[in-house]
């Protein structure tokens, strides 16, 4: 954890909000009023102000309120117009000062109209946008994502910390009733409107937008902008909608507003993102399952202060019904879990998970779906119930399937006697760690084998052909910590193999067959930033060697009728597994039948490795579904030294729990359990160095 200070920031506030659109027609339709933004933002204002002691002299705000009267009664430069709100951006960049924390709100609607950019987006793609109060004109404008791209840009170039909230659909929907109605409509608003943009010119449009979404430029802003010094909280994935309801019987608010105040107002003085959305899904889940917000931006950074803390990632809680002592998780079969796996519930508040007096309840996976689970509780610990955005920490593999063998050998391959202290120390420390056990027989098996180095002096663990795996630092047989440090390494390779035999190849994973995932070659004289990209080859072996520093790509296509969310796993040389893409999200949208995802990789190698096999791992669901836990430090690296615990090492929280057949090694498949709603799919690529 590391802060700048601890002192309150100086804070600015935009707040817009939308309810009264007049005109209100288009040719294909119209945006019908709204009955809960003005609302949104007026609680808003009242918690910056009570909470955050928010100056008069830093609040802008525009609003259009519905009467029911026809015009809204603010008189006009209050109104959210176009110019009125590209107006109040630009004075807010111009008055604040760098290090000072900038907090805007937009309650709307959310269009989508033929893009400015064709030449960057492609043609026939789609701007999204914010939706002025007067856009049934046809000379009024949108607040296009290439224009907030570019006002991010400025923002953050300034060195101010930005969070921005979207309550607003980014595709569109319909009327619901009286208490529920969808922020957005249906339809492209085709209609023919002024092009140039008050932000700035066609050029600077364009370097801001591939600033932000790089070589991805077809993609939606929510699903592809890389924020450097701002997070976003949008109210929901670009299939999706952004809904309003009367959460109080009475009066409306947007679904995404509502969460993060009441969120914000039940957190601690230190909430991270992570922390604050997590919750906010599981809440809006409650009442509206189809609508899922997205996180853009650093997990880790405390809302409102510059403190980071780093995340654990952790699974969230979706739904509690503590009458029948049940709760739902927000994972499944396609992150690896397996019925009977046990997890212990902490607050969302909560960022040290070895604080055994912070824990909630102890519960066992009693039905595990595609991308959620049932769980019954086995113990409560506090009298403070587990509650939907609590987090779920893995204690232990779920099924003996998961369990890796290990062997204890001597260098002269005769049996274990008394004097051989060493390695029976590591016999001792074995037992309980969940992940891995003992065998002795030589009929059985083993993914691992231990040995003394031929000194005597070092333990090394090996690969059951007796290969030496790389251990950073060394494990010293005269360090009388060092069987415990030799388990949590033997724990680390166990839940690496979990990850990488994650598959689905049950017949019924129909999801499966419509994945489809490439590793192309890329030019030698190939730079990232320089768009667009000539076009990506074929390799011509199933697994390529490339060199450090060379460029591939993946190329990922969606064949299946649904949307599906996917993540990139990188399973690296060193043992070590990293989210590499979405870097600032958990999970990208890839429409049905749209433009294929296709990511640029640069090969690299761990320090001291001359070459290496790094398998990229794609992970597919139709519901939302985080993957963060699943990733491992490398092995080569310095791991902390925790006192003995039951499972409560952050390490021993991964959640790789794969209902698998146990493989003979670490290059076999595992089979999963049917699964209809995930997929996934492996590449490898050989990366080697020059020769010394």
């Amino acid at each position: 954890m590391s802060s700048k200070n601890h002192e309150q920031p100086t804070l600015h506030a935009l707040l817009i909000a939308a309810d009264c659109y007049l005109p209100n027609r288009l040719p294909e339709g119209s945006y019908h009023n709204l009955g809960g933004c003005v609302r949104d933002v007026q609680l808003v204002e009242d918690f910056l102000r009570e909470r955050l002691l928010l100056k008069e002299d830093r609040l802008v705000k525009l609003t259009s309120t519905n009467l029911g009267t026809g015009a809204p009664p603010e008189p006009p430069e209050r109104r959210p117009t176009y110019e009125n709100i590209i107006a109040a951006f630009k004075d807010l960049i111009q008055k604040a000062n760098p290090g000072d924390h900038v907090y805007v709100h937009y309650s709307g609607h959310g269009g989508r109209t033929p893009t400015l950019l064709p030449e960057v987006k492609g043609e026939g793609r789609i701007d999204e946008a914010l939706v002025p109060v007067d856009i049934g004109n046809s000379t009024a404008r949108y607040v296009r994502d290439v224009d907030i791209a570019k006002l991010l840009q400025d923002m953050v170039t300034k060195g101010l910390r930005v969070t921005m909230v979207l309550d607003s659909c980014h595709s569109g929907g319909a009327t619901r009733g009286p208490d529920s109605a969808i922020r957005g409509v249906a339809f492209i608003d085709r209609t023919e409107r002024p092009s140039e943009s008050l932000v700035g010119n066609p050029e600077e449009l364009r370097s801001a937008w591939e600033a932000q979404v790089g070589p991805n430029a077809t993609r939606s802003l929510t699903s592809a902008l890389r924020p450097a010094e701002y997070v976003l909280l949008a109210a929901c994935r670009p299939s999706e909608f952004a809904n309003e309801y009367a959460f109080d019987g009475r009066q409306r608010n947007g679904a995404l507003t509502y969460w993060v105040l009441d969120t914000l107002k039940q957190q601690g003085p230190a909430p991270t993102f992570q922390m604050i959305h997590d919750r906010v899904v599981a809440k809006i889940h409650e009442t509206f399952p189809a609508q899922t917000s997205v996180l853009i931006g650093d997990p880790g950074r405390v809302a409102f202060q510059d403190l980071r803390i780093e995340p654990v990632f952790t699974i969230p809680v979706a739904a509690v019904n503590l009458g029948a002592r049940q709760l739902t998780l927000s994972a499944g079969l396609s992150a690896g879990l397996a019925k009977g796996a046990e997890f212990v519930i902490y607050p969302r508040t909560e960022t040290d998970l070895s604080q055994l007096d912070a824990r909630k309840a102890w519960v066992r996976l009693t039905k595990v779906r595609d991308s959620e689970s049932d769980a019954e509780i086995v113990e409560q610990f506090e009298a403070e119930a587990p509650e939907p955005g609590d987090k779920a920490a893995l204690v232990g593999a779920a099924t003996q399937a998961l369990v890796r063998n290990v062997r204890l050998v001597r260098r002269d391959l005769k049996p274990l006697t008394d004097d051989d202290t060493a390695l029976l120390a590591i016999k001792k420390a074995l037992p309980g760690n969940g992940w891995v056990e003992l065998v002795e027989a030589p009929e059985q098996s083993a993914s691992f084998v231990v040995r003394l180095s031929e000194d005597g002096a070092l333990y090394e663990i090996c690969t059951p052909d007796y290969e030496p795996i790389r251990l950073h630092p060394p494990l010293a047989v005269a360090d009388e910590h060092s069987p415990q440090a030799l388990v949590r390494r033997l724990v680390h390779l166990a839940k690496y193999q979990a990850v990488l035999e994650l598959e689905n190849n049950a017949p019924g994973a129909t999801l499966q067959k419509k994945l489809e995932v490439e590793l192309l070659a890329l030019p030698d004289d190939f730079k990232v930033d320089e768009y667009p990209w000539a076009g990506p080859q074929p390799f011509q072996d199933p697994v390529p060697t490339i060199r450090p520093g060379q460029w591939a790509c993946l190329r990922i296509t969606n064949r299946s009728s649904r949307s599906m969310n996917v993540t990139l796993l990188d399973l690296m040389p060193a043992w070590g597994i990293a989210q590499t893409y979405p870097r600032d999200s958990d999970y990208e949208e890839l429409d049905s039948g749209g433009e294929p995802l296709v990511i640029p990789l640069e090969a690299s190698l761990p320090d001291g490795y001359a070459s290496g096999v790094d398998t990229l791992k794609v992970l597919a669901t139709v519901k939302p579904t985080s993957f963060r836990q699943l990733t491992l430090p490398r092995l080569d690296q310095p791991i902390p030294h925790f006192q003995p615990r039951k499972a409560e090492d952050p390490l021993e929280q991964l959640l790789d729990a794969v209902s698998a057949e146990r493989p003979p090694s670490r290059d076999a498949s595992a089979v999963t359990r049917p699964g209809k709603e995930w997929a996934s799919a492996k590449v490898q690529v050989r990366i080697q160095g020059k020769p010394k």
